[in-house]
């Protein structure tokens, strides 16, 4: 499968590595087609690897990945042409937070991962992999097996997100549709604060019973 990955930092580059290790090809895309991030990591990261502008990360792939700082989130999909991502399936791992001390920049009844399925209406949104820090993306290592929360309105397209998150090493929580990314953001918001609070970052949530 072919992978278009927006977003040329931390969280980009690992969800990238994260894709090339299951065997997909990946563009890893900035907002110009000869950002020095991206062309840095496809010197490093072999011959499954390339790198783009926004738009043509949106067209490349079948899967595509949103990973762009959340306050920017719309912006660059937007570049990216929304018509791009028609049929595909958005993994949305932006958390929207300004602010220090650091604060959700949409709350209420409202979230980002609910203004980028209204901006692609096309596209099949599943907001994942914002709730835990980039290094712990792929092959956690932490004393339980760690669960991802993943919210989209497409059950086909959670099935397809859940099965990477299982291939990395993550249990999957469905907690229902797009509208459930604004818990999602807020549990993702709680981690953050913890993490500066106490210099914790190599945590993860795991639900008990």
């Amino acid at each position: 499968m072919k992978v278009g990955v927006l977003g040329t930092g931390e969280v980009g580059k690992a969800l990238a590595d994260g894709m090339l290790l299951l065997g997909h090809a990946v563009m890893l895309a900035g907002r110009s087609a000869d950002n020095p991030a991206a062309a840095a990591w496809v010197k490093e990261a072999g011959p499954l690897a390339s790198h783009g502008s926004f738009a043509d990360a949106a067209r490349y792939g079948e899967m595509l990945v949103l990973a762009t700082q959340g306050t920017v989130a719309e912006a660059a999909l937007t570049m990216a042409g929304p018509g791009n991502f028609a049929g595909k399936v958005l993994i949305d791992v932006s958390n929207a937070i300004e602010g220090s001390p650091p604060a959700l920049a949409i709350v209420g009844r409202d979230s980002l991962g609910e203004r980028v399925q209204r901006l692609l209406p096309e596209a099949n949104v599943v907001k994942a992999f914002n709730t835990a820090n980039h290094q712990l993306f792929v092959h956690p290592k932490l004393s339980a097996r760690p669960d991802m929360f993943i919210a989209g309105n497409d059950d086909g397209a959670k099935a397809e997100v859940g099965k990477i998150c299982e291939a990395w090493g993550w249990g999957v929580v469905d907690p229902g549709g797009i509208e459930s990314a604004r818990y999602c953001e807020a549990i993702a918001m709680a981690r953050i604060i913890n993490a500066f609070r106490n210099n914790a970052w190599s945590v993860a949530f795991k639900l008990v019973s």
